[in-house]
């Protein structure tokens, strides 16, 4: 992994040196652009308004333009700033790790620390496992100031960047002001469908269906060029299932049969040493 940022943890006079990683990366198939005639590759140019020419990235900075007048910022500027040019990632409280709600949550990075500091490290990392709390911490990182909260993953610790509170909407749709009329016979029918596929959550036991069915799609293109077949490629589609069922109860009621059905081809599957059905949606689904 390559590391992204320096500086170090503060909790009280505790100062503890620390390399920063990104914890996540895109698995997703890289696209590009092209020109569907001749399949030549489409690029973007950067051009400057002012004189027509192609500006590179080395002569290009910042600007704030408020519709009467523009205020050019350079790096040096920027650089300038206090908090830019802070390096600390300064805890501010201990909180019960349940208050933070999980829409905050943003980008994820490991926190790696220096030799010399692993013994505060660790003492940060099982103080906050014994309290079963999480630090709320702020830094700066790429010209922006970063609200965050630090906890425990595995052996490391994790700063999940989160946002702040004018960066979350509220979810104001009228229609949720009328509340419809629920029988208990739908709720308890909803309640069977949430037994029949309740389960613990193991994130490896999900695969993103769209990205594998991509790649194939790419091999196949590449094996047979423009006399690919996409339906012997791929089977034909399942869309419309359902479609027809209109009826609240009689959808719960289905969606439970086939949810057991399910369970039972997996079990099977599983026993037997069958592998997963191929996925018809390009969604995230569960292996058998």
């Amino acid at each position: 992994m390559r590391t992204i940022w320096k500086g170090s943890i503060s909790f009280g006079l505790v100062n503890v040196p620390v390399r920063v990683y990104s914890a996540t990366q895109s698995h997703d198939v890289s696209l590009h652009q092209v020109h569907a005639e001749d399949g030549g590759r489409i690029r973007y140019q950067r051009k400057c308004e002012v004189c027509g020419e192609v500006v590179a990235y080395e002569d290009i900075t910042k600007a704030y333009d408020d519709g009467e007048n523009t205020v050019v910022l350079t790096a040096q500027d920027l650089a300038s700033l206090p908090a830019e040019s802070s390096k600390e990632i300064e805890v501010v409280e201990f909180v019960p790790a349940k208050q933070i709600d999980p829409i905050r949550l943003d980008k994820a990075y490991y926190l790696e620390p220096e030799e010399q500091a692993l013994k505060p490290y660790t003492l940060l990392r099982r103080a906050l496992e014994d309290t079963e709390r999480s630090a709320v911490v702020r830094f700066a990182l790429r010209q922006k100031t970063r609200l965050a909260v630090l906890r425990v993953r595995d052996k490391a610790l994790l700063l999940q960047t989160m946002l702040w509170d004018d960066e979350i909407r509220e979810a104001e749709f009228d229609v949720l002001e009328t509340v419809p009329r629920i029988s208990a016979k739908e709720r308890d029918m909803a309640s069977q469908l949430v037994s029949s596929l309740a389960a613990d959550f193991d994130a490896a036991e999900f695969t993103d269906d769209y990205q594998e069915q991509l790649r194939t799609l790419v091999e196949a293109k590449l094996e047979q060029g423009e006399t690919l077949d996409t339906s012997k490629t791929f089977g034909e589609s399942e869309e419309g299932e359902d479609a027809e069922v209109v009826d609240l109860m009689e959808a719960l009621q289905r969606s439970v049969e086939r949810s057991k059905k399910r369970r039972s081809a997996s079990r099977a599957d599983a026993s037997g040493g069958g592998g997963a059905g191929q996925g018809s949606n390009g969604r995230a689904r569960k292996k058998a």
